[in-house]
């Protein structure tokens, strides 16, 4: 018995030793439970994290400095940043976290980034990082109240996840619509909010197409990263850069299958003119959490 236990022991997983490679896990699980109970729109669930509150935040950089971007790297969203955003133009990043983003934004040529988090200590660790680059600025901010800033101060405002955030927050429906319309009093007229969420159009849309933000929106839809598209798959590639058509209700079109279930949605909200036409408004539902 000894013996046989000896040679058919069952192999116990080895811990992962490495500071670096633990820290990457977790971060991987985090995001994996982020986007779980962002994708079930069930309030209740989200409520565990208050990923809202500057607290939960500070707490998570404290134990986690590495830097780290959520859903997209720069260079996968690098053809729709070029296609929309000028390299002159003035560009708000809002909930910037530790991400690489705006450095490689800046390595690209682009010349004016202002950066807020709610977070202090991301802040301070970004300001010390990044001191001897002009391009890039960081304060303390909740992008719910962002008066420091005038009306039309920025070209663009590039959201990454942090919409997100607050919608599994405990006050999500007070929230979004503080930041949304924080994000629309700052967008100049012709300037556009960037929008990379979990969020499909039937969750989002409602919260977005409010007259008083009066954008243009345009959808487009990217696969997770390291997505690989199953061999047997016969349909041809869709292009990411092709907009989506969406319904007069707001959606998604019935007969439109995601090739990645896990896909991210990219909203191009382009802030129009006054004399411009007001879009339809789609009334929030019980389930757009």
């Amino acid at each position: 018995m000894i013996l046989y236990w000896a040679c058919n022991k069952p192999k116990l997983r080895k811990p992962v030793k490495n500071k670096r490679r633990r820290q990457k896990l977790r971060r991987r699980i985090s995001d994996r439970i982020f986007r779980r109970r962002e994708m079930q729109r069930d309030v209740s669930s989200c409520n565990t994290y208050n990923y809202g509150d500057a607290l939960y935040w500070d707490a998570r950089y404290v134990q986690d400095a590495l830097s780290f971007d959520w859903y997209q790297r720069y260079s996968s969203l690098r053809p729709f940043v070029r296609s929309f955003v000028s390299t002159s133009s003035r560009v708000l990043m809002v909930g910037c976290g530790n991400s690489l983003m705006s450095e490689d934004m800046v390595n690209d040529g682009y010349e004016d980034i202002m950066n807020v988090d709610i977070s202090s200590v991301a802040i301070e660790m970004m300001q010390t990082k990044y001191a001897s680059v002009p391009q890039l600025k960081y304060m303390q901010m909740d992008v719910r109240d962002m008066s420091y800033f005038a009306d039309d101060s920025f070209d663009t405002v590039i959201d990454k996840g942090t919409l997100d955030s607050l919608m599994c927050g405990s006050d999500a429906l007070l929230s979004a619509p503080r930041m949304l319309g924080e994000v629309s009093r700052l967008i100049k007229p012709g300037g556009t909010y960037f929008l990379i969420t979990y969020g499909d159009p039937k969750v989002r849309m409602p919260h977005l197409t409010r007259s008083a933000y009066n954008w243009k929106i345009s959808l487009y839809i990217i696969p997770r990263p390291g997505f690989k598209r199953p061999e047997s798959c016969s349909s041809s590639a869709k292009s990411c850069m092709e907009a989506i058509p969406i319904t007069s209700e707001g959606m998604l079109p019935h007969d439109y299958v995601l090739e990645d279930p896990d896909s991210h949605f990219i909203y191009i909200c382009k802030k129009k003119d006054e004399e411009e036409a007001q879009l339809p408004s789609y009334p929030l539902m019980a389930d757009v959490l």
